[in-house]
């Protein structure tokens, strides 16, 4: 397979981890390997709880805001929630929609149509908010970059709390220093602000909102236990925002999912069932694929007021309706993706773009709340930095996802005198640009482009080796302890070489996948499957044996083929029998 394989522990650490804990030595190595480098840091990762999450008060501005707030609800002043269309945006707006009503505010809320309104706060919405009597504003994952329009808000004698977590705008001074350029909020709580002493700084925007809805209940002499149930829906968020699920955000995965697999939310409830996962175990897979994504469609092609009616719902009935207009709507996304996938991957071969190292395809039909997914997907297909542009309401506008090596928003920098306007971080960007320049864009980005061959072959990151003699059952459910899984704590890979293929089964309706039967020891097996990696495996096969040998395999399905493999053990569960099985990252042949 086309990929390269690195080992991330090395001979030469010296690894004492996992004799201070006395755990498994393989265990403590996985646990370096994700930075974990001391005691106190392995038993938070390992034994945290909600209990030991930090204060929220730790928070620069977090008191003020807290007492604004107070005033406002013992002065009964209207409060308007001012939150975002995606997963994030929407769960924050829930938390502070709930916590808020929970302790006792007038409170309402308004989410940016995307088309219409587009990400963060508006000038004609505040205007409006105005008109309807609003004085009180708190924002959730957005705001922090909210310069123009709180300025506007505070002129009209509105009250503005910024609760965020995106990073912090910076201007530079005439002495040629970065200095933050902060919004002129009456409160303004983010962890990423260079003189907020909170500990973490990397929770989500409903982590944010959590915290100060906490941080409010205590302050009015609220159980913080009685604010628990809003952990289900910033577990969620903070799943499919990406955050990395260390520290505080392992913490809240961990411990909402254990809420989660019993809640009492009636659109949760609604929503599990509806796309049938009623009886089963909800882990972070579930969140990330299926039930967070139903939630970002509402944004995407409606409004995301829908999902979170669907999280506020009181009545059986409306939520189920409304749950599955969620699901309606992601399988309309999804549908809508693959047939916008396709017109670019066309567009790609068709063009002749396939040996760039940047690629910038504009494709005017694709919806665009869609482009930041074809980006990714085309990322993943050709691993190379992908940016889709489709047609914007003005202009051009787009979306970019990236590789490791390559900083999108740094290169996107380098344009900035033919782009309209963009933003983002090193994986990701949001771009603006006018039609007749794009070709210039695509040829300055390609022109800048340092990527090497070597920058853009996908490479597999293995933990450490570990031999099929020693995979138990017991070994799985020790690595089943380091869960929740994500980025920053990706699942453990494992590796092994000198092993056999004694029969292979190419299985799907396309045939693209295998299972196969792997001989080691002395005559000892073990079952393996591996999804997508068909073709792949067939041009190997092709390469080694020849086509008439290679054809003879597949169809006999018997073998002897010496291989190397990274993989994850897993059970396999069928008619009440469980059995060892190897989940296949990547193989070759040897």
């Amino acid at each position: 397979m086309n990929d390269k394989w690195t080992m991330r522990s090395s001979s030469e650490k010296k690894n004492f981890l996992y004799k201070q804990l006395e755990i498994p030595e393989y265990i403590g190595t996985i646990l370096e390997n994700r930075g974990i480098s001391t005691k106190d840091q392995a038993n938070e990762f390992l034994y945290g709880e909600l209990k030991d999450l930090h204060d929220g008060i730790l928070m620069k501005d977090m008191d003020k805001g807290v007492q604004l707030i107070k005033e406002a609800i013992i002065k009964k002043v209207p409060i308007l929630v001012y939150g975002d269309y995606d997963c994030d945006g929407v769960s924050s707006t829930y938390v502070l929609l709930s916590g808020l009503k929970a302790c006792g505010a007038i409170v309402s809320y308004h989410i940016p149509h995307r088309e219409n309104e587009g990400y963060g706060m508006n000038l004609d919405r505040i205007k409006k908010l105005h008109e309807e009597g609003y004085e009180f504003i708190i924002t959730c994952d957005n705001g922090i970059s909210a310069y123009e329009e709180i300025d506007y808000a505070k002129s009209l004698g509105m009250t503005v709390v910024v609760t965020d977590h995106h990073d912090v705008p910076f201007i530079e001074n005439l002495q040629g220093i970065n200095e933050e350029k902060l919004p002129p909020a009456d409160a303004i709580i983010n962890p990423k602000q260079k003189e907020c002493r909170y500990p973490f700084k990397v929770l989500c925007g409903a982590g944010i909102a959590y915290k100060f809805i906490c941080s409010l209940a205590m302050e009015l002499g609220i159980e913080s236990k009685e604010m628990d149930y809003l952990i289900e829906v910033v577990t969620i968020a903070t799943v499919c925002d990406v955050v990395d699920l260390l520290g505080e955000n392992r913490i809240i995965v961990k411990e909402g999912l254990k809420k989660l697999n019993k809640t009492d939310n009636l659109g949760l409830k609604a929503l599990i069932e509806a796309n049938n996962l009623k009886d089963k175990n909800i882990n972070e897979y579930h969140l990330g694929f299926i039930l967070g994504p139903c939630i970002n469609a509402t944004g995407r092609l409606e409004t995301a007021d829908v999902a979170l009616e669907l999280l506020m719902c009181k009545d059986e009935v409306e939520a189920s309706e409304l749950a599955k207009r969620l699901l309606e709507l992601n399988r309309e996304r999804q549908e809508m993706t693959s047939e916008s996938l396709e017109k670019v991957i066309d567009k790609i071969k068709n063009g002749g773009y396939e040996n760039d190292k940047v690629m910038l395809i504009y494709e005017p039909s694709i919806h665009e709340s869609l482009a930041g997914i074809v980006a990714g997907r085309v990322r993943e297909k050709y691993n190379v930095p992908a940016i889709i542009m489709t047609s914007g309401k003005d202009m051009p506008k787009g979306s970019g996802r990236s590789i490791e090596k390559y900083d999108m928003y740094k290169e996107l920098s380098k344009c900035k005198e033919i782009i309209s306007k963009f933003g983002g971080h090193p994986m990701a960007a949001g771009l603006s640009i006018k039609e007749e320049k794009l070709p210039l864009l695509r040829e300055k980005l390609l022109e800048n482009c340092k990527l090497t061959d070597e920058d853009l072959v996908p490479e597999i990151k293995i933990d450490t080796k570990l031999s099929f003699e020693k995979i138990s059952f017991e070994i799985i459910e020790e690595l089943e302890a380091l869960a929740p899984f994500g980025k920053g704590n990706p699942k453990p890979l494992f590796g092994e070489k000198g092993i056999f293929i004694k029969r292979i089964w190419f299985i799907g309706a396309d045939k693209n996948s295998i299972r196969v039967s792997f001989s080691f020891g002395n005559n000892k097996n073990i079952s393996g499957i591996a999804f997508n990696i068909g073709e792949e495996f067939r041009e190997m096969l092709f390469g080694k044996y020849g086509k008439e040998k290679a054809i003879e395999i597949e169809e006999s399905s018997y073998c002897n083929i010496k291989c190397a493999v990274v993989y994850y053990p897993s059970i396999n569960e069928y008619k009440d029998n469980k059995s060892i099985q190897i989940k296949i990252e990547s193989i070759k042949l040897m």
